[in-house]
């Protein structure tokens, strides 16, 4: 099976251009974060309710607790929450209307909870609308593994926060390319 694109940061920039220039810019951008910037599987990202995310005063938490019911394993994990990530959770906070604990955390057009498959195809449609080939609802994530790894970040932290059970499943993910390669033998 083909795996699904890693997003350059050039990529990532156009990608997010295209959201603000679209329909629904807070929403759409804050679900390619969470997959690009906590690693989150689209059916994690559909799942999530305004209380995983949000404390008692509307406060962006630290972790994201991904129930078991939420995750492919069906295993409970923490999901981190970067500084960056925290901003544009706090974005999207902000053009909510209704505020409900027990609310989804995204909400289609139609004012309906997303399920994994229509957030997989909006993401489908975001990336080919910013022209990036190859790209899938799993690139984010992808994406966030192989920053990790490139950023020199322990395997076992890597594994721990894609909720992977063993570290094969976490190398499938890594991208390698020629650039890093040759960097690589410079270090010897």
């Amino acid at each position: 099976m083909k795996q699904a694109k890693v997003i350059s940061p050039t990529e990532m920039r156009r990608l997010l251009a295209v959201v603000d220039a679209g329909k629904h810019p807070a929403r759409n951008r804050v679900a390619i974060m969470l997959s690009y910037y906590a690693g989150l599987r689209v059916g994690e990202i559909a799942a999530l309710k305004i209380s995983d995310v949000f404390g008692s005063e509307l406060n962006v938490k630290d972790q994201i607790q991904l129930k078991a019911a939420y995750t492919k394993g069906n295993k409970a994990r923490v999901a981190f929450v970067s500084d960056k990530l925290k901003r544009e959770i706090k974005s999207y906070l902000k053009t909510l209307s209704v505020i409900n604990a027990d609310r989804p955390f995204l909400l289609t057009q139609r004012n309906t909870p997303f399920s994994p498959n229509t957030l997989c195809q909006l993401f489908g449609k975001l990336y080919g609308d910013a022209g990036i080939d190859g790209a899938t609802s799993h690139s984010g994530r992808r994406s966030f593994i192989t920053k990790l790894a490139h950023s020199g970040i322990s395997p076992k932290v890597i594994m721990t926060l894609a909720g992977h059970q063993h570290l094969t499943t976490t190398q499938r993910y890594i991208d390698v390319n020629d650039e890093m390669m040759r960097e690589a033998v410079e270090v010897i």
